[in-house]
């Protein structure tokens, strides 16, 4: 009787680090999978970094984005939509807008990664500030605000998703 009782607790502690493994394999799984969610959208133009801000923010805007913060120099650009009504009574919805501009290692072009985010306040009259941010992935609006710069730029892209 004392030989099972000290190997029950030896072979709960081997079971135990057996999953140990499988269990950081699914974290690691977990962690891809949010990665390639909140993935931004890239395309690489033909153009100088500072002109492809100035037409990054003129598409944003023609969008009905707000501008926040950023600047050429910093190769950035950050918007908000306006605020809207949400699906349920009194909550709130908004769309982020964060961009990154990088002139391309040969220096001929500009690499436009854009991230759209949509920001869901549940209760906006008794708990104001508490909203939740989650990415947006399937949306037009990725391919309308591309588009919209490449028209500003007058050139199409010439890459996509490119790392």
């Amino acid at each position: 009787m004392q030989i099972t009782a000290f190997r029950l607790p030896l072979l709960l502690a081997l079971v135990s680090l057996a999953g140990c493994e499988t269990a950081s394999d699914f974290s690691g799984a977990v962690r891809e999978r949010m990665a390639e969610r909140e993935a931004p959208r890239v395309k690489i133009y033909a153009a100088e970094p500072r002109p492809t801000y100035e037409v990054v923010k003129a598409a944003a805007l023609q969008m009905g984005y707000k501008f926040q913060r950023g600047g050429p120099a910093q190769g950035e650009f950050e918007a908000v939509s306006g605020i809207g009504q949400g699906e349920n009574l009194g909550s709130s919805r908004q769309i982020g807008m964060k961009v990154r501009l990088q002139p391309t290692l040969d220096k001929k072009g500009t690499k436009v990664s854009v991230r759209l985010s949509e920001i869901i306040e549940a209760d906006s009259s008794n708990r104001s500030g508490m909203a939740t941010e989650s990415p947006l992935r399937d949306t037009p609006q990725y391919e309308v605000f591309f588009q919209r710069v490449g028209k500003g730029l007058g050139v199409p892209a010439i890459a996509e998703n490119a790392p």
